[in-house]
């Protein structure tokens, strides 16, 4: 990790950018797949599976036996474990559902707003590098409880062309509507414009690589929804005093083993923990299976030193982390001026790990600097906010004039008549 002593706050951005590939280069290879699958339905998308996972577009779609029949593939434990996420998943994430009042903003005049679940939605979940089971509770549990009526997933096969066991079995636990075993840009494009295997999807959700994200990107600027923009997984920590290197070090390689682009960034007010860490992590990587993506991820990391606190938080909202980890002593009062952060971890015994899994909350965030104007995702993504008004005899006497004054104000004559001819009518009735 490189170490930057209290750096002033004119370079900050410059120190912080993140490690992204640059989108215009995946475009390239990413439209014309998204244009082929477009144009050309299953004929392509069976193209683009052959090539890539050497499946051919009979064979994606998995079976409602192979789903049922996974619960025999995967050990108890892990299935115990599952379920318990589960539920903790759900009982955060049913908090989320609100009951809208009706609001009479003035007499005869009555406002409210429903919601209402997005009926098709797409999730996309990388089986590549590890299979990441974890992220379809967190996508389709809420989305069951929002009461979406078709929740469509995606992942692609191993070199076998079959989808980890633990994934299936997450999948029929959150109750997932239909799987196949597609994977890349071609199965964003799938759920994007529909083919005659794969239904179309109304909005898309989940992480991928560079090509996904690319396409996601892309699908976007022409209108189809997605979750968020994303970049590769970040993680920063902050330790004051009284912070223990050792967790410090296990949360940092926790997320640098995601993958060799994703970083990591360590912030203290104290220095002697800098090299603390750093013989951790030399001690700590030497263990992990995934060593080498840890270890390329930590090339792109940092480690900075700051003079305080309150520097500190600047710096953290500055930077607007996907995952905040605060440790020492001040941990609480650290986290109240949090304004820029996915998902924050509060105190010495509080590891990015269970929000990756089973705290509750939910591990698909903002990254690359969103979180300044973005959410993780949760309920609400899987809902659209309708509004409706009812106005009264007695409310359009009231707020008439109003809307006159000021549609005429704006020489919009129509807007004006529309309330005009309402009022004239109700006066003859007289």
């Amino acid at each position: 990790m490189k170490i930057i002593k209290n750096p002033s706050k004119s370079i900050w951005k410059d120190i912080l950018v993140r490690p992204t590939a640059d989108i215009s280069e995946m475009a390239k290879v990413v439209g014309p797949i998204l244009n082929d699958i477009k144009n050309s339905g299953d004929e392509a998308l069976n193209t683009y599976c052959q090539k890539f996972d050497d499946i051919s577009i009979p064979e994606v779609k998995i079976s409602s036996e192979e789903i049922n029949n996974c619960d025999n593939l995967v050990a108890e434990d892990l299935r115990k474990a599952i379920d318990q996420a589960a539920e903790n998943i759900k009982a955060f994430h049913s908090a989320q559902l609100i009951q809208e009042e009706v609001i009479e903003t003035m007499p005869g005049v009555t406002c409210y707003r429903k919601s209402v679940a997005i009926e098709k939605v797409g999730l996309y979940i990388p089986g590549g590098t590890a299979p990441l089971f974890s992220t379809i509770l967190m996508l389709a549990l809420p989305a069951k409880i929002a009461g979406c009526k078709e929740i469509v997933l995606c992942t692609p096969p191993d070199k076998q062309q079959q989808v980890n066991p633990a994934m299936l079995y997450a999948a029929k636990v959150a109750g997932v509507s239909s799987i196949y075993k597609i994977g890349g840009a071609q199965a964003i494009a799938a759920m994007a414009y529909g083919t005659e295997t794969v239904p179309k999807v109304f909005k898309i959700f989940g992480p991928g690589n560079q090509y996904v994200t690319a396409a996601k990107q892309l699908l976007n600027s022409e209108g189809i929804a997605i979750d968020m923009p994303a970049g590769p997984s970040e993680v920063l920590v902050y330790a004051g005093e009284g912070a223990n290197p050792a967790f410090i070090a296990s949360d940092l390689l926790s997320q640098a083993e995601h993958g060799v682009d994703s970083q990591v960034v360590f912030v203290t007010t104290e220095e002697d923990l800098i090299q603390k860490v750093q013989n951790e992590l030399t001690i700590q990587i030497e263990y992990l299976p995934r060593k080498d993506f840890a270890a390329k991820a930590l090339e792109n990391s940092l480690s900075i030193l700051i003079e305080n606190e309150s520097k500190a938080i600047d710096l953290i909202n500055e930077y607007a982390p996907e995952h905040l980890i605060l440790c020492g002593r001040s941990a609480d009062s650290m986290a109240d001026g949090v304004v820029n952060a996915g998902s924050v971890f509060i105190g010495d015994l509080t590891p990015e790990s269970a929000g990756d899994y089973a705290s509750g909350t939910n591990h698909t965030l903002p990254t690359n600097g969103f979180a300044k104007a973005y959410s993780g995702v949760s309920v609400d993504s899987f809902l659209k906010k309708i509004t409706f008004q009812k106005i009264t005899e007695t409310g359009l006497k009231n707020i008439g004039q109003t809307v006159m004054l000021m549609a005429e104000a704006e020489q919009l004559e129509a807007h004006k008549n529309a309330v005009k001819i309402r009022l004239d009518k109700l006066e003859s009735n007289g």
